[in-house]
């Protein structure tokens, strides 16, 4: 039996591991932000490199384009969100390349160099002053050879291709066997490395004296760290590529290349402090194993996105936290000592941040279980997938209000709801086709709520979970709308009559998703989801359109003002 031992440690190896395993967990989180941000940034799916087509002249979405015109729109008060919402992709994109070179300095490839490198300027240099110097130009040939890999993966694949990969079946099942490999590496399958050739090479180099020698070992480092750092590296890249910005990619990497520069600087300005760093052992190989199980949870999101996107039914939600349950138990019980890997160091007792890391570790793992049996689990709803796709599930809407009883319309047969099957939600009766939707509208005297929506947008699954769920939400969105879901990924194609050209990006398109991405682009100038539209049943837009906003109080004034609007312009009052 393993006997804990609670002991306050005497060094600052504790501090260093409690940051080394924040850094982690920061790193996993901010990663996951692509999917779930908590601002109001909205996913994106980019109508750079999806192909697009007219709303064919013979349905009614004809004349959806005829009434809602640019001049409609802006007399509306719409405001295209596109332009706002980009910095704040970008920002997220930057923060988490800053907390993953954060992680990757503590790696065991990095962490041991650091003193090394940094008496090496300042015994080289003779001077204070000129090994500060060389530390600087160490530290920026270290930004410039990553911001330049980011640069290169833009420019090899263009940003019209880094923007399909949101939603491009192919990239994201890439991507999530990518990600596997990435995490075996952490947990000590393999390492993952460059030709030694290159390294040697560039460690001959790195000899002349100079800049140029200067720079050619900090190339040094990138190679022969990649070991440690290539999976941080690739997972940032992956998370930047799939945002669908052009700078994503070299703005990670600025920020990556950030952190690992910042310290060669800070301790050649104060030599003094490289005495308190404590000494590399099994701590660092710890940090490198919990980014391995992170690894692990975050790939799984990329495998959901193709089955949503694909109607495979294959990974439900329930399968989802089923595996990250199991991963959280394995990581907790690897924090407190009683599994190891074979590259590990015994752990005779728990250490206070250990500790308190495994209690949190543990913690989550708790909150999970309820959402086996239906659970709506707000605080990560983002990355999971819809809770339609839950095939057992104990819960019902518990919202305080009834659903409206059904109102008998003429159309018997809902067009498309066989696919949508896994996007429904408890207690509502949506609509998947603009014609039918704006019939039913024109019946029953209701507006109707266009939701442009994505089986791949996080955001759009938070705002379900966390605004949606609230009963008087629920409740006006039951009784008063007619809701019209129109997903902008959906990949089942159109008939062959109705896929012709857009005159929006003159382009063809043959699925349902590019319809309505063409239509939302088209008509609004965005092309973010999730974005909300109220409209009668001409099409006109009766309010201002909105993107994620998860006050519940915004949305109900938002639901509020376009039944207004529409009972004002139909005349009741």
């Amino acid at each position: 039996m393993l006997h804990i031992k609670m002991k306050v440690p005497h060094s600052p190896k504790a501090l260093f591991f409690i940051l080394a395993l924040l850094i982690s967990f920061s790193f996993a989180i901010a990663g996951g932000s692509a999917y779930a941000s908590a601002n109001q940034s909205a996913d994106t799916v980019s109508t750079a490199d999806v192909e697009f087509t007219d709303v064919t002249p013979v349905t009614a979405d004809t004349a959806v384009k005829q009434t809602v015109t640019p001049t409609a729109i802006k007399a509306a008060g719409a405001i295209a969100v596109k332009e706002t919402e980009k910095p704040k992709t970008l920002w997220q994109i930057f923060v988490a390349g800053l907390l993953g070179g954060f992680a990757a300095l503590l790696m065991p490839c990095i962490y041991p160099l650091l003193p090394l490198t940094v008496s090496f300027f300042t015994k080289k240099a003779g001077s204070r002053s000129k090994g500060i110097w060389h530390s600087v130009i160490y530290g920026l040939s270290i930004i410039i050879i990553y911001v330049s890999l980011g640069l290169l993966i833009t420019l090899v694949f263009g940003s019209d291709a880094l923007n399909s990969l949101a939603t491009n079946g192919i990239f994201n099942l890439f991507f999530f066997l990518l990600l596997i490999v990435f995490g075996a590496s952490f947990l000590g399958a393999f390492e993952l490395t460059l030709p030694s050739s290159l390294a040697n090479k560039l460690d001959e180099n790195s000899d002349k004296g100079g800049m140029a020698g200067l720079f050619f070992m900090a190339a040094t480092l990138v190679v022969v760290s990649f070991s440690c750092t290539g999976p941080i590296i690739g997972t940032l890249l992956v998370e930047a590529a799939s945002k669908g910005e052009r700078l994503a990619p070299a703005l990670g990497m600025f920020g990556f290349s950030l952190a690992l520069a910042i310290p060669f600087t800070i301790f050649a300005l104060f030599p003094s402090l490289l005495k308190s760093l404590p000494k590399s052992g099994g701590w660092l190989n710890s940090v490198k194993v919990v980014l391995g199980f992170l690894e692990l949870g975050f790939a799984l999101k990329f495998l959901s996105n193709v089955d949503l996107a694909y109607h495979w039914n294959w990974f439900d939600r329930e399968i989802f936290l089923s595996v990250w349950i199991a991963l959280g138990v394995f990581l907790f019980l690897y924090l407190i000592g009683k599994i190891k890997f074979s590259h590990d160091s015994d752990v005779p007792y728990l250490s206070v941040p250990r500790t308190f890391f495994a209690i949190v570790v543990f913690a989550f793992v708790v909150y999970m279980v309820p959402g086996l049996w239906g659970a709506p689990l707000k605080s990560i709803s983002g990355f999971l997938p819809p809770i339609a796709t839950q095939d057992f599930n104990l819960t019902t809407f518990n919202g305080g209000g009834e659903a409206a009883p059904a109102q008998a319309v003429s159309i018997k047969t809902k067009k498309y709801e066989d696919l949508f099957v896994n996007g429904k939600h408890a207690g509502l009766n949506e609509w998947y086709d603009m014609e039918q939707a704006l019939q039913v509208s024109k019946e029953l005297g209701k507006p109707v709520l266009i939701d442009f929506t994505g089986w791949n947008c996080a955001n759009c699954r938070k705002m379900e979970a966390d605004v949606w769920s609230d009963a008087a939400v629920h409740k006006r969105l039951s009784n008063d709308f007619i809701l019209l879901e129109l997903y902008v990924d959906e990949k089942t194609e159109l008939p062959a009559a109705e896929q012709v050209v857009s005159t929006y990006s003159g382009k063809k398109i043959k699925t349902i998703g590019n319809k309505w991405s063409d239509y939302e682009a088209k008509n609004f100038n965005v092309n973010s989801q999730p974005y909300y539209v109220i409209v009668n049943s001409k099409g006109d837009v009766l309010v201002p359109p909105q993107g994620a906003n998860y006050s519940v109080n915004n949305y109900i004034e938002f639901l509020d003002s376009g039944k207004a609007a529409y009972e004002k312009n139909n005349g009741r009052n």
